[in-house]
């Protein structure tokens, strides 16, 4: 289905929004496991990301066909500017508004006529307000738009989410596959099942062969897999092979989180995640408690290049031992 001009599915969104009232709850993927903690010593995700984005300035690197990428908010974020208004891919952090206006304004792209939330995490939708408030449309999964309506404890993160205004939701959801054009470049939209989370969205430039995966990829980091909204290592590892099959061998793969990337990175990070997910799985079903199972190391030839991130091997290993 091709939309020119957006369409707001009212009655998903009302659904959706009615089940959030009545208290529906997030699925979950724990397995019966109880869930990690923050490691010793080391500050959570949720500040430290924080932290980088009202430090951090925003840079802007062009890619290919008029796409641009910028950095610096929170997760990747992508812009295709157009007189009849932006598509934008992610809203990075709120408290990064000011500088990304600026960077904006010195693309053309002041007016945003579509905005994608590939998942729900703050690091990729805090800017919806504010981005909502120049016009733009808000598309998302279902799945997405719920949990931006719900009250949801990340543990790992030391921290509860609350329901966004509603200023700040979804408009427009995706269920299955559409594309949205802009500037006549089609951006193809696909939902993954679940994986990342249960409401991830890829969005892929179809002319400039530039896709962006949310956080379904990281770039040479360890990936954070959201237990409390559907996420698991298998999840993460099926969206992986539907990354790898979408692109090409020209295409340019924008990550939720780390550089650009190519095929060869998809493949590599593929493998990885596979790797320690039968490592860990062994360990665990040979009778290992989760802190016996981290005290082995089985991330330990992957830490060099994946492990320098955000999510450290330790916390990694925690997540995938919750998911198998």
């Amino acid at each position: 289905m091709n939309r020119e001009m957006s369409t707001v599915g009212k009655a998903a969104i009302a659904a959706v929004l009615a089940a959030c009232a009545l208290g529906a709850p997030p699925a979950f993927a724990s397995g019966g496991t109880a869930p990690p903690s923050p490691q010793n010593g080391q500050k959570n995700p949720y500040d430290v990301i924080n932290a980088a984005a009202a430090r951090d300035p925003i840079t802007v690197k062009p890619l290919r066909g008029g796409v641009y990428l910028l950095q610096g908010s929170g997760g990747n974020i992508g812009v295709l500017p157009s007189r009849d208004g932006a598509f934008m891919v992610d809203a990075g952090i709120a408290v990064s508004r000011q500088k990304m206006e600026s960077a904006l304004r010195k693309l053309g792209a002041s007016r945003i006529r579509y905005l994608v939330n590939t998942h729900w995490h703050f690091d990729h939708t805090g800017g919806n307000g504010w981005v909502h408030s120049r016009g733009a449309e808000i598309i998302s999964t279902p799945n997405t738009l719920r949990n931006l309506s719900t009250t949801i404890r990340v543990v790992e993160w030391a921290h509860t989410f609350t329901p966004v205004p509603a200023a700040a939701r979804p408009t427009v959801t995706v269920a299955s596959e559409e594309t949205f054009t802009v500037k006549k470049e089609p951006v193809r939209l696909r939902p993954y099942g679940p994986s990342h989370t249960d409401g991830d969205l890829s969005a892929d430039f179809t002319r400039a062969d530039v896709l962006f995966t949310g956080d379904t990829f990281w770039n040479g980091l360890y990936p954070f897999i959201d237990h409390e909204t559907g996420g698991s290592i298998d999840g993460m590892i099926r969206a992986a092979n539907q990354n790898i099959a979408m692109v090409g061998a020209h295409t340019i793969v924008v990550p939720g989180h780390g550089p650009v990337g190519k095929r060869a990175d998809l493949v590599a990070f593929r493998n990885m995640l596979v790797a320690v997910r039968n490592r860990v799985a062994d360990l665990k079903g040979k009778g290992l408690t989760v802190q016996q199972t981290v005290a082995a190391k089985p991330t330990k030839s992957f830490d060099a290049e994946w492990g320098q991130g955000v999510i450290g091997p330790d916390l990694f290993t925690q997540l995938v031992y919750r998911g198998v």
